[in-house]
């Protein structure tokens, strides 16, 4: 008995570093959308460095879905808060809004992806965006 081997299986693991992912994620969306309550960028590179070391072992799962997911969901928002970063300059109003809507995005995917990864269920290819 004291030299039991305890296996973890490879679905219950990815699991686990899912959920690690998805809260680090939801920290930082909720952050975004909260006036002062900004969490670090590091929490998201974190979160991002999790999903693209671990998307690898996902590979034919039904979890990989969603590592791409969370992966797409950072690059997307990246994207769009480079692209409308102007606005800042020359408006702030706008610049304000522009960002409000993307991290509102950001946390729509993230609550999105968790409900889903909660029920078992993988991202579909229709839910790209």
């Amino acid at each position: 008995m004291a030299n039991e081997i305890v296996s973890v299986e490879p679905d219950s693991s990815l699991k686990t570093w899912g959920w690690i992912s998805y809260i680090l994620h939801l920290v930082v969306a909720v952050g975004a959308v909260l006036p002062g309550a900004q969490a670090s960028v590091a929490l998201l590179l974190i979160a991002l460095v999790i999903d693209l070391v671990k998307r690898d072992d996902a590979a034919g799962s039904w979890q990989a879905s969603h590592f791409s997911w969370r992966i797409r969901s950072v690059l997307w928002a990246g994207v769009a808060y480079v692209l409308t970063a102007w606005l800042w300059l020359l408006f702030l109003l706008p610049g304000w809004l522009a960002w409000a809507l993307i991290s509102l995005w950001f946390l729509y995917r993230i609550v999105k992806g968790m409900v889903r990864m909660n029920a078992g269920r993988s991202m579909e290819p229709s839910n790209v965006l």
